[in-house]
């Protein structure tokens, strides 16, 4: 008997129309609510403290960079978008001559920040950036310690604010 029931009942509901009234239903309810739009320009929405963007390669304060080439950023990219080559200095440390991170094959997992021992590369919160010619995603070394320099204060900000989450 329940099953006639349940076929009666799913009967009435699809000639009554009900899915449909149940969905204009939630409709109504927002139409007249308060929209919630962002005039993105002008006005920003917050961001998270663990928002990952564009690539950095950070200097000490003597203005010496700080990346010693142990290679372990391109070691650990998973999307193999980090390009290292090294040579060993007169004084005997070794300093990359190229850095190139391909920001089109980078997945942004923050694995090559985590894996510096130095703190040299960080992604800062930049995000509004983007190529209009085709090789300009390719970020060479000189690039990267440019986004370095003109944001250092405020990656060793958001370096001091993120201290809890590690």
């Amino acid at each position: 008997m329940s099953s006639i029931s349940k076929q009666i009942g799913h009967f009435v509901k699809s000639f009554t129309l009900f899915e449909l009234l149940k969905g204009l239903s939630v409709t109504g309810r927002y139409l007249f609510k308060r929209k919630i739009t962002v005039q993105y320009p002008e006005e920003k929405t917050p961001m998270s403290p663990r928002f990952r963007g564009l690539h950095a390669l950070r200097r000490y304060a003597n203005g010496e960079e700080r990346c010693i080439a142990c290679k372990l950023c391109e070691a650990v990219c998973p999307a193999l978008a980090i390009t290292i080559d090294s040579e060993e200095r007169e004084d005997g440390t070794r300093r990359t001559t190229r850095y190139d991170i391909d920001l089109f094959k980078c997945i942004y997992c923050g694995f090559c920040e985590e894996a510096c021992p130095v703190d040299s590369i960080v992604e800062t919160h930049i995000f509004e950036y983007h190529f209009e010619e085709r090789g300009t995603q390719i970020m060479t070394k000189d690039m990267l310690l440019e986004i370095g320099d003109k944001y250092e204060a405020e990656i060793a900000a958001n370096k001091q604010a993120d201290a809890p989450y590690r």
